[in-house]
């Protein structure tokens, strides 16, 4: 297992209750979840809580690669922290920190094996991109 932490962060100008909202809900997740405009995610399910199941589907909008990603509520701090472990035993944090009428996210998480770390690294941050984005123009 490699003990790499990668961290990434954003600064969203939206107040931490709609930040938290967009974040969390499926409705609103698969309108972000992926990292440029030729992925999607056709479905997402979140029973948040501790112990509780996160799963969305990402793929290639031209069908030619996908996966499921899921993972398992460790902490759930309303507004405030959401931290998890995936399928493959990496954990994975995110702090929301308000700013008044911006919300700071910072997302750490356990490198995996098979890909560089700053392809890992640019991978989640454009997703994170797109979650601010997604809330900015919502």
């Amino acid at each position: 297992m490699n003990s790499d932490q990668i961290i990434v962060q954003s600064t969203i100008n939206a107040e931490v209750k709609k930040v938290w909202e967009n974040y969390t809900n499926p409705q609103h997740i698969i309108h972000w979840n992926f990292a440029s405009d030729d992925w999607q995610c056709p479905w997402a399910k979140n029973d948040l809580k501790v112990g509780g199941k996160y799963s969305a589907r990402m793929e290639a909008k031209d069908g030619s690669f996908g996966f499921e990603f899921e993972a398992i509520y460790d902490q759930v701090a309303d507004q405030k922290l959401i931290s998890y472990t995936m399928e493959d035993g990496r954990k994975a944090s995110v702090a929301f920190e308000s700013l008044g009428s911006q919300t700071e996210v910072t997302i750490k998480f356990d490198a995996e094996n098979q890909n560089p770390i700053e392809m890992q690294r640019g991978g989640w941050q454009a997703i994170l991109d797109n979650f601010k984005k997604y809330v900015e123009s919502n």
